[in-house]
């Protein structure tokens, strides 16, 4: 493992945060997951195994804590973990305002979908089971279509159809639901443009976009059209 062999507390902190994944597991612990399998899903990118590795350093170091329960493991924020809560949240609103170009490579159906699910409104969907479905044209094949199950206590998420009926079907190119989700763009923008079309009964079309409630991001103000980089601040006592 490398280190930058500073005493700076910036330096120390940044030996274990900045590697890889290291503070996105962070931001998954943080937004409610806590099984092995949940940090997985959001993160579908990053390998079992060092997933496994990171999360081994995180308790070393006591930012996060692990909890055995016979076969079943629960992570956990430790009061040193917690305590990076509003790191985490201002570097996300900070790339909200600055960071804001999206490559091909940016758009992930799979993420989308488990970040979309954790922000359900559960009082405001009709009562029972609504069956949300979304299809990506542009997505590959495999990853096309899903389905959010939503019940009064919980959501689930399916890439496979679940066999139920479909109460509505959101059709956009995965990159305008991102941009919905990010708060770049405004649903009735996107519905007028005919990027975005929902299908079903119109009180639940109409309904819809109450029940998505957007990113925690999205309500971050974005810097002028004209600006293209923050002010330069400079921080007093830093080494």
């Amino acid at each position: 493992m490398g280190t930058y062999m500073q005493f700076c507390p910036v330096a120390k902190a940044m030996d274990l945060l900045d590697e890889r994944w290291t503070l996105l597991i962070v931001r998954e612990l943080i937004a409610g997951s806590g099984h092995f399998n949940e940090i997985r899903r959001g993160l579908p990118r990053m390998s079992p195994a060092l997933l496994t590795k990171r999360l081994q350093r995180l308790v070393r170091a006591g930012v996060v804590e692990r909890y055995d329960d016979g076969n079943r493991v629960t992570y956990v924020l430790s009061p040193a973990g917690r305590e990076l809560t509003p790191i985490v949240e201002a570097l996300g609103a900070w790339g909200t305002r600055w960071m804001g170009e999206l490559g091909d490579q940016d758009l992930d159906p799979h993420l989308l979908m488990w970040d979309m699910h954790r922000s359900i409104d559960l009082d405001a969907v009709p009562h029972g089971r609504t069956v949300i479905r979304f299809c990506f044209a542009d997505a590959p094949p495999a990853s096309r279509n899903w389905w959010l199950i939503v019940t009064p206590v919980d959501v689930d998420v399916c890439d496979s159809d679940p066999g139920q009926p479909t109460d509505v079907t959101v059709r956009s190119d995965l990159r305008t639901l991102v941009r919905i989700w990010r708060g770049d763009i405004a649903w009735v923008d996107a519905l007028r443009s005919g990027s975005l079309r929902i299908d079903g009964p119109g009180r639940l079309t109409r309904a819809l976009p109450r029940w998505l409630r957007l990113s925690v991001f999205a309500a971050v103000p974005r810097p002028p059209a004209s600006s293209t980089a923050p002010q330069t601040v400079v921080a007093q006592g830093l080494p």
